[in-house]
């Protein structure tokens, strides 16, 4: 344990010890081994780091849009605008092929992932409720109207070739960096869509089906951080109310 400890963060080495323990005890029951060497066993580890922002604020996804190198051919800047607006998971947003718009009634369809880990090709979603409608502003609509006149309907826009998930991500990087922004991965856009729609008082149910969530509780737990800071927000509207009153 403490030579793991060495080049681990101490709570990474306390989930260690935790799932050693578990093993151990069952060992111990089963009378395969005498004592439990795990107990009163000291947790060290190397301090913390710095925790990568995981989504950006409002203001923040503003500057980020506005020096997105949005050209009239498809590029990976268009991908990161899609998925900023709709917080569709990375394979979900590959999938999309221009049969999936509905224009006129300014929704997205989501049916199918791409399997960019692998050979390529169509997969199922990641569950069931992950098959949905996404609602599109109607500024997204315009924009995609004209980038996808000509493409063929049924297959994806963004993939040519082999897609790595480290490509978009350093573009996105990139882009951060221009805007003067935090850095975030490209599954932190799908945190900061959630974030927002949050911070906007928009429900935990309502963001759950737009993200394709199994159920409210996944929402609830990713989120749990937001949710905490509106519910002291609430208390205070609360109080504020409250006061008013003689």
């Amino acid at each position: 344990m403490n030579e793991y400890a060495k080049c681990h963060e101490r709570q990474t080495t306390m989930d260690f010890h935790h799932h050693l323990k578990c093993a151990i005890l069952d060992a111990v029951d089963e009378g395969l081994i005498m004592r439990d060497p795990t107990r009163k066993a000291v947790i060290k580890g190397m301090p913390p780091r710095a925790k990568k922002p995981k989504y950006l604020n409002q203001f923040e996804l503003h500057k980020l849009l506005d020096v997105l190198h949005l050209e009239q051919h498809v590029n990976w800047d268009w991908l990161i605008l899609l998925i900023a607006k709709t917080g569709l998971r990375f394979s979900e947003a590959l999938a999309v092929t221009p049969n999936d718009f509905n224009f006129s009634r300014q929704i997205l369809s989501i049916d199918k992932t791409w399997d960019y880990k692998d050979d390529g090709g169509f997969l199922p979603t990641k569950n069931y409720s992950s098959v949905r409608k996404v609602q599109l502003d109607w500024q997204l609509i315009i924009q995609f109207a004209e980038l996808i006149k000509g493409l063929p309907p049924n297959q994806p826009i963004f993939v040519n070739g082999k897609v790595y998930n480290s490509t978009v991500n350093a573009v996105l990087s990139r882009r951060c960096l221009e805007a003067g922004v935090p850095e975030i991965s490209v599954h932190g856009l799908r945190h900061t869509h959630a974030s927002l729609l949050l911070f906007a008082g928009v429900s935990t149910a309502s963001v759950a089906k737009r993200l394709g969530h199994s159920s409210t509780t996944t929402t609830q737990k990713v989120y749990l951080h937001v949710i905490q800071e509106l519910e002291n927000q609430d208390v205070d509207l609360v109080m504020r109310s409250l006061s008013g009153l003689s």
